[in-house]
């Protein structure tokens, strides 16, 4: 089984970075790929950026987020990173990791970022 500790959220203001991450434990040989998702306050649950595990790494962005936000791995610590730029207060929600492993999709716990001024 896959585990998933994520960190590194927090308020900005409009403008600012944040960079969260995502550890992964437990059965990591089994992730295909990694990716960060968000929920705002009403809203479902939104794709923002998902990575391969495979294959060089495959980026993949939600339009809302090309340009300001880059996803990354560290293979070796087996750690998803969502570099965070230029936010603007659309962006304040929940963040949560998400593992696409062989035996199924795992879910981190949260990290709430707030934009504002």
């Amino acid at each position: 089984q896959v585990q998933l500790v994520e960190s590194g959220g927090g308020l900005s203001q409009p403008g600012g970075s944040l960079r969260l991450s995502c550890a992964a434990s437990g059965t990591v040989f089994t992730i295909l790929a990694m990716g960060w998702y968000r929920q705002a306050p009403g809203k479902q649950r939104e794709l923002v950026a998902t990575i391969t595990t495979k294959s060089g790494g495959v980026p993949n962005y939600a339009d809302s987020v090309k340009g300001r936000f880059t996803i990354s791995r560290d293979s070796i610590r087996n750690t998803a990173y969502l570099q965070m730029d230029s936010l603007k207060a659309e962006d304040t929600a929940v963040y949560y990791c998400k593992a696409d492993s062989t035996r199924g999709d795992v879910w981190g716990q949260g990290t709430r970022v707030t934009v504002s001024s």
